[in-house]
């Protein structure tokens, strides 16, 4: 009866311990009148001298701002599911965007129904996507992260931003999973055989376009790439609900090293 009590008790401290996990509020001051807010999520018993990897993960437009919270609203829970923590230990890495500025450099017409998204990149991305990407850099330069595991995933606004990252970084990820987002299709030749994506939509988004996924996929084959695609049939925008039920998300990302 001891012994059993013993174990038991074992249970519940080791499941508490990875319960205990949360976010760490942080800043990182890029430039002049740029900073950009982040919150970061270590493993539960991280264990000193050893690299992990890390999940970039870009919010939508709707959490942009500098209350550092906002982002959280969508993904945070998934991250801190204890079982999750336990099968996945990684560094997760949710930075908030200014409310001035966008993760991607996209035009964007609201005149229009459905919206307008023109994906033109320029010679330098706007700098909260540099920022963020420049935090997952540090990780690799302290020694904590493992650089043949870096991750990237986003919805919506953060879905564009996931494409212009490894449109940008095409050598830094190991996978990415952009979520009802889109991107500048003159770029796909540069990440499309080194970068395994898994890409989702929702056929009846009235604010991303599906086409922008569809689009993305059907280049990517073109240059060669075996993308995963997922359309959910009849779901509006809140396709990263359906996402965040995938039962393979983690095990499809973490399956990839560089």
């Amino acid at each position: 009866m001891k012994k059993i009590l013993f174990l038991l008790c074992g249970l519940f401290i080791s499941l508490g311990a990875f319960s205990q996990a949360k976010f760490e509020k942080r800043e990182l001051a890029f430039g002049p009148d740029q900073t950009l807010p982040y919150q970061i999520l270590y493993p539960s018993n991280m264990e000193k001298g050893k690299k992990y990897p890390v999940i970039l993960f870009l919010h939508g437009a709707g959490e942009r701002g500098s209350d550092n919270e906002k982002q959280l609203t969508h993904g945070s829970k998934l991250f801190l599911d204890p079982s999750n923590q336990v099968k996945y230990p990684a560094i997760v890495i949710m930075p908030q965007c200014p409310a001035n500025s966008y993760w991607s450099t996209v035009k964007i017409d609201r005149n229009t129904k459905p919206t307008t998204f023109v994906f033109e990149y320029p010679k330098d991305p706007n700098w909260p996507l540099a920022a963020a990407v420049s935090i997952v850099k540090s990780l690799v330069k302290e020694k904590v992260a493992d650089k043949k595991r870096l991750y990237i995933m986003g919805l919506s606004m953060g879905g564009m931003g996931t494409f212009e990252a490894i449109s940008r970084n095409p050598k830094l990820f190991a996978a990415a999973a952009p979520i009802c987002g889109g991107a500048d299709l003159h770029f796909v030749k540069k990440y499309a055989k080194k970068m395994p994506l898994w890409v989702f939509h929702g056929d009846a988004d009235a604010v991303v376009p599906v086409r922008h996924s569809r689009e993305a996929v059907a280049a990517l084959k073109e240059a060669g790439a075996n993308p995963t695609y997922t359309e959910y049939p009849g779901v509006n925008h809140n396709s990263w609900d359906n996402v965040f039920k995938e039962p393979n998300l983690f095990s499809w990302m973490f399956s990839h090293k560089k």
